[in-house]
């Protein structure tokens, strides 16, 4: 009885077992074979190295996934249980990975707009420093104290990002504060030699040295200047260090704050 339900079974079933496996065995050297053909000719994409093997690990699990549901629909497995049973087990891992899913949007959004690119000197948020590396699900970033941040990738395509080196250049803005007393062209004459003798000054925009601000206790000259963004905190310090010495040596006042009072007698 056994046996004959077996060969019946064979009979009305096993073409179409064989069928199937001969379509899985074929379909994944296929696939394997498609694989090898897209990994010769990515060299030549301009394209992310992370978003590149991202794409290539979604095209290989739909190429499996082709082959699979082929191969059932040959055995007999109709086409509506199969899709069914994937639409099922996606919602119940979209929902179990929601956190995870919102990075690899943000992470795959951040690799095709490009707001930032490893290298270059952002500000994002509360956290400044270095990219590193834009993955799928995080960003690294290094801090100018050597500090490693890891930022979800889901929370910064919903944050503003100051992106410091994009344009090249930044303008570096300098207050230098001088007595009331002060001769003022003498200051201006000062601070525009500074300027020009600092090689990491950027000739065009030119230097500006303006008076920004009278306060309460001292005139408060600002020298604007341009700089390639990878000098600017370097210039930053070495043009403070030199106008505080260009000043001192043309015997220009630098006041403390100071207050006067006034008693009267009754």
């Amino acid at each position: 009885m056994i046996w004959e339900d077996i060969k019946n079974f064979l009979a009305n079933a096993g073409f179409d077992l064989l069928r199937g496996l001969g379509i899985l065995i074929v379909g994944f050297i296929l696939v394997r074979w498609i694989m090898k053909l897209i990994e010769r000719y990515e060299k030549k994409l301009k394209m992310e190295p992370t978003l590149k093997g991202f794409l290539k690990t979604v095209i290989r699990v739909l190429l499996y996934v082709l082959v699979i549901m082929t191969a059932a629909n040959t055995m007999g497995i109709p086409l509506t249980s199969i899709l069914t049973l994937f639409a099922s087990a996606g919602v119940a891992v979209s929902l179990a990975l929601q956190g995870v899913l919102t990075n690899l949007i943000g992470g795959l959004i951040l690799l095709v707009v490009k707001p930032v690119r490893v290298g270059e000197y952002v500000k994002i948020g509360d956290s400044e420093g270095t990219i590193t590396s834009v993955g799928i699900y995080y960003t690294e970033m290094n801090t100018i104290d050597n500090r490693h941040i890891s930022l979800p990738n889901g929370s910064l395509t919903n944050t503003a990002i100051i992106n410091y080196t994009r344009e090249g250049t930044r303008r570096l803005d300098l207050v230098f504060s001088v007595s009331y007393n002060s001769d003022m062209d003498q200051v201006y004459k000062t601070l525009r030699a500074v300027a020009a003798e600092d090689s990491a000054v950027l000739a065009d925009p030119a230097p500006e040295i303006v008076l920004s601000q009278c306060g309460n206790s001292s005139l408060d000259f600002t020298m604007k200047v341009w700089v390639k963004s990878s000098d600017y905190l370097p210039s930053s310090f070495r043009l403070l260090d030199s106008g505080k010495r260009a000043l001192d040596q043309a015997h220009i006042e630098i006041p403390y704050p100071q207050m006067d009072v006034h008693i009267k007698n009754s």
